[in-house]
C-alpha cells in the first residue's frame, strides 16, 4: 500500500466537518466530491459571491472573535463584520468557533493569507510559539519520511526549531501511526564541526530531548548519519536515532524547501503536504499548483489532526 493510499485509508470515515473558502474552484469541487465518496470529509464549500449577510448569527459571532483577538485590526462592530465575511476569515473562524473541525485554503489565496486568518481567529496551540509546516513524503521502498519547516520560517531560532519539531513528533503520531524519530540536522555529526549554526542545532537538539523525553532524538546530526544505518554506525555509533530516523528537522526554510522538492524530484517519493502544524485547532494551506488528488491528502491529513485533537471550548481556542 503506498503512502497516499495508507493515509486516505486511515482517514476514511472520519466524516470530518471541513470547510473551504474557494469552494469556487474547480479543483476544490472535484477534491470535495472524492472526500465525501471516501468519507473523509463532510466538506462545506464557501462561495466567495455568496457569503451569508452581516446579520448572519454565525458572522456575528467570527466578529466577536476577530474584536477579541485582534482588537487593533478591527475599528468597530461594522468593521468587524465586514472582515468576517471574507471567504478565508470566515472559514478560519467556523473552526474556531467549533462549527467546522478543520478548514483547507490555499489553491488561490497565497500562504501568507491563509497564515493570516489563521493566526488571527485560531491561533497556536498551548506550549507552540510558533506555526511550521511539514511535508510527509513515501518513499519507494515503504518508507515515511517527515520533513519541516517546509514553508513558514526562513531562518528559525533554537526555541522555533523545538517548536517545528514537537508539532511534527505529534502529528506523525496521529496521520502514520507510528512513534517519531527525530533528527535535527546540520552539516556535523556529533561535533564533526563547529560554529554557530551548528551550535544553534545542537541547542536546539538538547532543549528538545529535555521538553520532550517521550520521544527519540538526536542532533545534531548529518543527512546521512539520519538516515543510513551504516553510516550512523560509523559517526555516530551510540546514537538513539543512528539511521533510522522518521522526522528530519531542517536548520533553515531554504535548507526544508530544497530537501523536499530533491526528494519528491530525484527520489521518486510521493508526496503530500504542506501540511500547517501548531494551530489550536486544523487548518493548513495548499500550493497553487495543487491537484485535486493533493487537495485530498491535505484534507485527509487535517481530518486526522481534528480527530486527534480534543475540542476547545471557545474562549481557549
Amino acid at each position: 500500500m503506498t503512502f497516499r493510499e495508507a493515509l486516505r485509508a486511515r482517514a476514511a470515515g472520519a466524516r470530518a466537518r471541513l470547510v473551504f473558502p474557494e469552494g469556487d474552484d474547480p479543483r476544490v469541487r472535484a477534491a470535495a466530491a472524492e472526500l465525501e465518496r471516501l468519507e473523509i470529509a463532510v466538506p462545506r464549500l464557501l462561495d466567495p459571491t455568496a457569503m451569508p449577510g452581516l446579520d448572519d448569527p454565525v458572522v456575528r459571532a467570527v466578529g466577536e472573535r476577530l474584536r477579541t483577538r485582534r482588537p487593533q485590526a478591527v475599528r468597530d462592530g461594522l468593521h468587524a463584520l465586514e472582515l468576517a465575511v471574507d471567504p478565508l476569515r470566515f472559514g478560519a473562524g467556523l473552526v474556531a468557533i467549533g462549527a467546522a473541525d478543520g478548514c483547507i485554503a490555499g489553491a488561490v489565496a497565497a500562504t501568507s493569507e491563509v497564515l493570516r486568518a489563521a493566526l488571527w481567529l485560531i491561533g497556536a496551540r498551548d506550549g507552540i510559539p510558533t506555526i511550521t509546516a511539514a511535508m510527509y513524503h513515501g518513499l519507494p521502498d515503504g518508507r515515511v519520511l517527515t520533513y519541516t519547516d517546509v514553508a513558514v520560517v526562513p531562518a528559525p531560532t533554537v526555541e522555533q526549531l523545538v517548536a517545528a519539531a514537537e508539532a511534527a513528533a505529534d502529528d506523525r503520531r496521529a496521520l502514520v501511526g507510528d512513534d517519531p524519530v527525530v533528527a535535527f540536522l546540520s552539516f556535523s555529526t556529533r561535533g564533526s564541526a563547529t560554529g554557530p549554526e551548528v551550535e544553534r542545532v545542537r541547542a536546539a537538539a538538547e532543549a528538545f530531548a529535555a521538553r520532550r523525553p517521550d520521544v527519540v532524538s538526536d542532533g545534531e546530526l548529518q543527512l546521512d548519519a539520519a538516515l543510513v544505518p551504516e553510516v550512523a554506525r560509523r559517526k555516530c555509533p551510540d546514537s538513539p536515532v543512528a539511521g533510522r530516523a522518521t522526522v528530519l528537522v531542517f536548520p533553515s526554510l531554504d535548507a526544508a524547501n530544497i530537501g523536499y522538492k530533491l526528494t519528491e524530484r530525484l527520489a521518486g517519493a510521493s508526496a503530500a503536504g504542506p501540511l500547517l502544524q501548531g494551530l489550536a485547532r486544523p487548518m493548513s494551506d495548499l500550493s497553487r499548483g495543487a491537484t485535486p488528488d493533493d487537495i485530498v491528502d491535505v484534507a485527509a491529513m487535517v481530518a486526522l489532526q481534528a480527530r486527534a485533537a480534543p475540542p476547545r471550548p471557545l474562549e481557549e481556542s
